[in-house]
């Protein structure tokens, strides 16, 4: 068990530092976002959620399994979200998350083993499989979740789970990739809890969480090893000097 939280703090070190400054800007946001409404036990479950969430992305961005723990716990704060707003999808879309993405990061050891090293690109095929799969996705949930709920916003709330979902899957299966999904999710995203937010069914904190989100992804494409060549190299030593020190 130590030395499991040894490699846990191991992988919050060494990222990119524009991940830690995001974080920190978002815990501001967040901070002022909780202090300037009324505080209630939602919206520190949302608070929490925020935090580790914008962890998770981070270590995803930083190709770090520590997102695997980070995720779970964060999901577990926006299903409790979710429910409270009558955005089911969003809460299957956390549960997804866990079963695609969480759970099998912890479980895998390619995914704990110098990560940044793994990183590959779409082919042709693989770019057309994944689109498909994200309008079949969007359809299906869109129509199940109109049928056999009262989500007041299906369709909407169908579009950020079928991106969202595919996203997990491709960042899973290790394709740079999967940041045009997480940036388009992002934006989803920001629709969805901004028109909640506005029925009243909603906390500001989950759009500014959507916000943080989408700045993270935009940073991805500049600075995180899953597409800059000397962060990549930079990160693979780092992970090869930790594993032949603790071999």
């Amino acid at each position: 068990m130590k030395s499991y939280f040894r490699f846990l703090a191991h992988q919050l070190k060494g990222w990119p530092q524009q991940n830690y400054y995001l974080f920190f800007f978002s815990l501001g946001c967040q901070t002022m976002t909780l202090v300037n409404r009324p505080i209630t036990w939602l919206s520190i479950v949302a608070f929490i959620g925020t935090n580790l969430g914008v962890l998770c992305i981070l270590s995803i961005n930083a190709a770090k399994s520590v997102n695997g723990i980070l995720g779970i716990l964060s999901a577990i704060c926006f299903i409790i979200v979710g429910f409270s707003a009558k955005n089911y999808l969003s809460i299957g879309e956390q549960i997804a998350y866990m079963i695609t993405l969480d759970i099998p990061v912890l479980l895998s050891k390619e995914w704990n083993h110098n990560m940044a090293s793994k990183i590959r690109k779409f082919t042709g095929k693989i770019w057309f499989i994944a689109i498909i799969a994200t309008i079949i996705v969007y359809f299906v949930s869109g129509f199940l979740i109109g049928t056999y709920t009262d989500d007041p916003r299906p369709w909407v709330d169908a579009i950020a789970f079928s991106i969202s979902l595919s996203a997990g899957v491709i960042s899973f299966l290790r394709y740079n990739n999967q940041y045009y999904w997480w940036l388009a999710s992002g934006l989803a995203q920001m629709v969805l809890w901004y028109i909640s937010f506005t029925h009243g069914s909603a906390s500001l904190a989950m759009f500014v969480n959507s916000s943080v989100y989408l700045l993270n992804d935009v940073l991805a494409f500049t600075v995180s090893p899953w597409y800059n060549q000397k962060e990549r190299e930079r990160m693979q030593k780092m992970e090869e000097d930790y594993y032949s020190q603790h071999a």
